[in-house]
């Protein structure tokens, strides 16, 4: 089963490689500043249709996040 610490650590991995700040992943995606740190200090979650924006412009699967295989299995 994968943990709050697990998604918030994948989270800063893809957001250190796509080379964006937290500023810039926010405009891109529609959120506030403060929204992304929360998702990235693991305070919160971000809702399903926003982390699929964040995904989107990460350019990162969603199952990576999650650490699922493709047979929905937590890896």
């Amino acid at each position: 089963m994968i943990t709050i610490k697990q998604i918030q650590d994948n989270l800063i991995d893809a957001l250190r490689h796509s080379n964006l700040t937290q500023t810039e992943l926010a405009e891109k995606v529609g959120v506030k500043q403060s929204q992304i740190s929360c998702y990235l200090h693991g305070k919160k979650l971000p809702s399903l249709d926003t982390f699929a924006n964040i995904c989107a412009v990460l350019d990162i699967d969603p199952t990576d996040i999650l650490d699922i295989d493709k047979y929905g299995k937590t890896i």
